[in-house]
């Protein structure tokens, strides 16, 4: 049985949106046809393609593998079809965007908006450990992150350098203080990112050589989350300089051992580079 290309077709589009309907809809297909293709892809591997859960669907390590080589056959399809169509106007098309922090990305994809209305732009939000895995995995068009791993055949531009403050409600007491330091962060509720992210690394490496130690953390997966969970009360949380939109009932604090810049990059593999929208939209995150 061969493989054909509707199935590659079908498979690469599933693994993208982690839900048949949701692919049948990108593809202008019924979900019985992605299903059909999907099953018979399957059955020419002799192997589950994903896993089913109440969230979605989860693709299996064959999967995660056989995506990586996929993706590179969607990457020249389409480039042939802007060769062929010449894809000037950019008025069609879909981009997958993925950032670990609202800032930089979203005003970069209100401006990438307002000069190519037509084209879909999916966002999605994640903690940065997620973040580089995806974009490992080639399960993305374009990453935005912060200080992101070297991973071979991504390309990568700098948008912003950037360090971390401490947030906290406008009331609090320490609130009216210039800058604050590690050792009065101590005493307090810290609220912080997932465990391995840049956040978290940095303030390890930074109370480690000052002997501090916080015993009362809450963990948080994302920015939005964190922020959400020092507006109500519940601590100081660690996050980089402008990386949520301000808001009046919060205050931004240095911290003094934490003086390290770091670097945010808009983040892609090097073949997608040649893509028009996604050159576009690194185009527009430098002007």
């Amino acid at each position: 049985m061969k493989v054909s290309s509707p199935q590659i077709t079908a498979f690469t589009e599933v693994f993208r949106q982690r839900s048949v309907s949701e692919a049948a809809a990108a593809l202008g297909v019924t979900q019985s046809a992605v299903t059909q293709q999907l099953a018979k892809l399957e059955q020419r591997i002799g192997s589950a393609l994903f896993v089913r859960y109440r969230s979605g669907l989860q693709p299996t390590k064959v999967a995660q593998e056989l995506f990586a080589l996929t993706d590179r056959i969607d990457v020249i399809e389409k480039l042939v079809a802007e060769k062929i169509s010449a894809y000037s106007s950019l008025s069609d098309g879909h981009l997958s965007i993925i950032a670990n922090a609202p800032r930089p990305a979203m005003p970069i994809i209100a401006r990438f908006k307002v000069r190519y209305p037509g084209v879909k732009v999916t966002f999605t939000l994640l903690n940065w450990t997620i973040t580089m895995q995806r974009l490992e995995a080639r399960d993305v068009d374009i990453a935005i992150v912060t200080e992101p791993n070297d991973i071979a055949g991504t390309f990568k531009s700098e948008l912003t350098r950037t360090r971390l403050v401490a947030m906290l409600r406008s009331e609090h007491s320490l609130a009216s203080r210039k800058n604050l330091t590690l050792a009065e962060l101590a005493n307090e509720v810290m609220i912080l990112p997932e465990e391995g992210s840049l956040t978290q690394r940095e303030l390890l490496r930074a109370s480690s050589l000052v002997g501090v130690r916080f015993s009362n953390v809450i963990q948080a997966t994302t920015y939005p989350v964190m922020k959400e969970a020092v507006l109500h009360g519940l601590g100081i949380g660690i996050f980089l300089e402008d990386s949520v939109f301000p808001s009046s009932e919060i205050v931004s604090k240095p911290v003094v051992e934490l003086d390290t810049r770091f670097a945010t990059y808009v983040v892609t593999t090097k073949d997608k580079t040649d893509l028009r929208l996604v050159r576009a939209f690194i185009d527009e995150s430098l002007d």
